[in-house]
């Protein structure tokens, strides 16, 4: 039995390639039950995420399994892939399952989201009746293998963006962040996504303020916050603990001379200033205040930058540790299967 794996990945398709490929969640066990019942393949799961399509396969017969998951997925698609579909046989399909498992093949390095995505995908092969010993084995070493990983080597260690490095800033500042509230000043997408990136790690009410209200408005509304009109933020500032910058104006819209009286309404309670705006949204000076924590865009991509470079170091240990799994399992493929058949009685 050969392991095989065809699919396509933000690194070899643009999304608008991958989007025309893509399988939406309930139909991954019945696709993945459909393939397992084609011809010379015996098992098959379907891993469908933002990044990636890719289609596994356990077949007697390895090059003519490719042939018919490249021409399934291009008919279902309505399109041919041409050269963003990548294939993988025997040790290679092996290897490529257990590194996107483990994070070391995602567009952010050692991500753990991942992870979860292939487990869903099993699943529902599995629950459909697409998976047997080659793939239940598989993938079962494939999550062992990431687990590994993980504990063994630094390859999630360090915020690796900007919203992520924020995080971590702030924890540092505030410990849990439940009890805290952020405001962002404008509408901008990194703005956006830093606010979400401190909601899921607790952070409470989210308002919003931009000098077009509507915007600020749609902005609060996917965030489950609320909208401000941008002369009445100050109003609100005696409940904020995190105040994120992303206007886009041509200078400073929170000089030290409007903040300092602010700040002297709220002794003892810290203000975290993120800073995303090119120009810069805060005063420099800012961070003179007593209680006042500021980060620019540069300080912030710095530091994602210095995370990046720990999880590249990372690298080398990871492929040692999924070359020796690989080995391992391609052994036991290629080992005879047992027999368990009962024993005939003697008449």
């Amino acid at each position: 039995m050969e392991i095989v794996c065809i699919g396509l990945s933000h690194k070899t398709a643009p999304v608008e390639v991958r989007e025309k490929f893509a399988i939406g969640d309930i139909h991954l066990g019945e696709v993945s039950a459909t393939l397992a019942k084609m011809g010379d393949l015996r098992e098959a799961v379907v891993v469908s995420t933002c990044n990636r399509v890719e289609y596994y396969a356990a077949a007697e017969d390895g090059a003519k399994a490719i042939r018919m998951l490249e021409a399934f997925a291009e008919e279902r698609a309505g399109q041919s892939a041409g050269s963003a579909l990548f294939r993988h046989r025997g040790d290679d399909g092996i290897r490529h399952l257990f590194r996107v498992a483990s994070g070391l093949d995602s567009m952010v390095l050692g991500e753990t989201e991942i992870l979860g995505q292939v487990k869903k995908a099993y699943s529902a092969a599995q629950a459909d009746g697409a998976t047997s010993r080659c793939l239940n084995k598989l993938f079962q070493r494939a999550f062992n293998v990431a687990k590994e990983v993980r504990t063994q080597t630094c390859i999630t260690r360090g915020a690796v963006s900007v919203g992520s490095v924020a995080v971590e800033l702030a924890e540092k500042i505030f410990g849990k962040l439940d009890h805290c509230n952020v405001m962002i000043l404008g509408a901008g997408e990194t703005a956006e996504m830093t606010a979400k990136s401190l909601q899921s790690r607790g952070a409470k009410a989210i308002f919003v303020s931009n000098r077009t209200f509507e915007r600020a408005a749609a902005l609060a509304e996917s965030l489950g916050g609320r909208a401000i009109h941008f002369d009445q933020w100050d109003a609100e500032f005696a409940e904020i603990d995190i105040l994120i910058g992303s206007t886009g104006a041509p200078h400073a819209v929170v000089p030290k001379r409007k903040l300092e009286p602010l700040m002297a309404l709220r002794p003892d309670r810290p203000l975290f200033c993120i800073d995303l705006a090119v120009p810069r949204d805060f005063e420099a000076s800012v961070n003179d205040l007593d209680g006042v924590y500021l980060y620019d865009i540069d300080s912030l991509q710095e530091n994602a930058n210095q995370g990046l470079r720990v999880r590249q170091t990372e690298l080398g240990r990871c492929e040692q540790i999924i070359d020796g799994h690989v080995q391992e399992f391609s052994g036991w493929l290629a080992a005879p299967v047992p027999n368990f058949s009962a024993p005939r009685l003697k008449a």
